[in-house]
């Protein structure tokens, strides 16, 4: 009897989302009008490869601000940031392009509009990650975070007409969902966003990986550990019936003795991921056996951002005037 034949199931849509696009566009065009060094508050995007390729270039990343000199330019990345960020640009008359994706900035709008109407808002989301702490800075005084199941419980309202709940727009849409129903059990007014908060990229990345998994016994996600919505996506695949899931930067992260017994591996990347590293993945698996490769097609993604407004703006002005 003739062994199975090995063969990989690949996501699509996978990899890059519009946000993350923008936002590495955003400093490489910078880098090219300008000149190195940029400087990018925080890590332009969850992604190890693109950070270490844009130091390269002549990007130099920094946690906060103040370690940006006087006068300098700086990004501010994907995830967004908090108004004393800016407040504190401005001190140091810094030059600053905002590359936060713009549906993390509707969720901003969001928590300013709520907050002027006097709700508590409760933010779903992962405690420390850059996205939340943007988000919850608009309005400190009304957002409360709702991270694990016994964050529920530990929610102070001041009236429970007034409650809604946004969330970071990089996780899992059931585990969001999960965290809902438990909050409108202690709340059954709680109302929902104006609009879904979980980027579409993020769902439809979810999408493909359940359509995938269950054909799986394995599914390997390409993407870095502090990616939020890179590492759901491993969750959502055992979730969904693969046997084993992984995450892993580079291909020669895979342990050969994952592939003990597999017949077909799942494969996708996160949101910030190059799809470079995705095909580098695909060659690894076809040297061991794995060649045939069946595209699995949940969606269609053809959206697409313009890049920051004052970036465009000097774009412009290079072209009209070249040096």
């Amino acid at each position: 009897m003739s062994a199975p034949t090995k063969r990989v199931l690949l996501a699509k849509p996978r990899g890059y989302c519009a946000g993350v696009d923008r936002a590495v566009i955003t400093v490489e065009k910078a880098l090219e009008t300008y000149g190195p060094p940029v400087y990018v508050r925080k890590e332009i995007v969850h992604n190890r490869h693109v950070v270490e390729t844009l130091r390269e270039r002549g990007a130099i990343f920094v946690e906060e601000a103040d370690e940006v000199p006087e006068g300098a330019l700086v990004v501010f990345s994907a995830h967004g940031v908090a108004p004393v960020v800016h407040e504190q640009a401005a001190a140091r008359n810094l030059r600053t392009i905002d590359a936060t994706c713009p549906l993390v900035t509707k969720v901003h709008f969001e928590a300013k509009r709520f907050a002027k109407d006097d709700y508590d808002i409760l933010l779903i989301g992962h405690e420390g990650h850059e996205e939340v702490e943007g988000t919850a800075g608009e309005a400190p005084e009304h957002v409360q975070l709702v991270d694990k199941a016994e964050d529920v419980d530990k929610v102070v309202v001041r009236d429970p007409a007034k409650v809604i709940w946004l969330s970071q727009t990089t996780l899992s849409v059931d585990e969001t969902m999960e965290r809902v129903d438990q909050l409108r059990e202690r709340f059954p007014g709680l109302q929902n966003p104006p609009s879904d908060d979980i980027c579409y990229a993020t769902q439809n990345r979810q999408v493909a990986v359940k359509a995938m998994a269950p054909a799986c016994e394995l599914v390997l996600v390409v993407g870095s550990q502090n990616s939020s919505n890179s590492k759901r996506l491993v969750e959502v695949a055992v979730q969904a019936g693969a046997r084993a899931s992984y995450l892993v930067d580079y291909a020669h992260e895979v342990s050969e003795s994952w592939l003990e017994g597999v017949t077909t591996v799942g494969v996708t990347s996160g949101a910030s991921v190059p799809d470079t590293l995705v095909m580098d993945l695909l060659a690894w698996l076809a040297e061991r056996g794995y060649a045939d490769v069946d595209e699995v097609t949940t969606a269609n993604e053809k959206i697409a951002f313009a890049l920051p407004p004052e970036l465009r703006r000097d774009l412009k002005a290079s072209k009209e005037n070249p040096a």
